[in-house]
């Protein structure tokens, strides 16, 4: 039997426009009071939606949740203006540094200089407070050195689901991203 689901598809959009936040399909069936497999095809039908060429707006799963985000084409107009305003925008050497340790990870700091040729302290003080990055754990070895590692809100920052959304790099990049020996 076809269920008419434009009522609750418009609830599931409007729950996803007033949360600024990734939602998971559990998290907005609560909020929405609808059944986690009725809010699954709400949320196709919205994907669906998205898909007209007059629509300049997408559902995006960001960090395993969705979220209504502009239309990729659209943001280089859109960015300036509605760009992450708490992250601003990251030095050259703090996202060398970002991508060092996202493409790396877990890295130490002396791993880091390694790579880079000069120290990363101010640079990896700067990520933490803008909290891109984490302490992840400690290497096995002489002194046991701190680890670092991306956070869920590298991920947001960059509109990834997962670090395995990071563009692949290729071969003279991969080279650059090598422990100097």
């Amino acid at each position: 039997m076809e269920v008419n689901l434009e009522k609750e598809t418009g609830l599931v959009e409007a729950v996803l426009f007033l949360d600024s936040e990734p939602l998971n399909v559990d998290a907005i069936a609560r909020i929405s009071q609808l059944a986690p497999q009725v809010v699954e095809q709400c949320l196709e039908g919205l994907k669906e939606k998205y898909l007209q060429e007059n629509s300049g707006i997408e559902l995006s799963l960001i960090t395993g949740g969705w979220t209504l985000t502009p239309k990729k084409e659209y943001w280089d107009v859109l960015k300036e203006r509605y760009g992450n305003k708490n992250a601003g925008k990251l030095s050259r050497s703090a996202m060398e540094v970002l991508s060092i340790i996202a493409y790396k990870q877990p890295v130490t700091r002396a791993e880091i200089e390694a790579i880079r040729g000069v120290p990363p302290d101010n640079m990896i003080r700067l990520l933490q407070e803008r909290q891109l990055i984490k302490e992840v754990g400690r290497k096995d070895g002489p002194g046991r050195p701190v680890q670092f590692g991306t956070t869920k809100d590298f991920l947001k920052f960059f509109g990834l689901n997962s670090i395995a959304e990071l563009p692949q790099l290729d071969e003279k990049e991969s080279e650059r991203f090598e422990l100097a020996r």
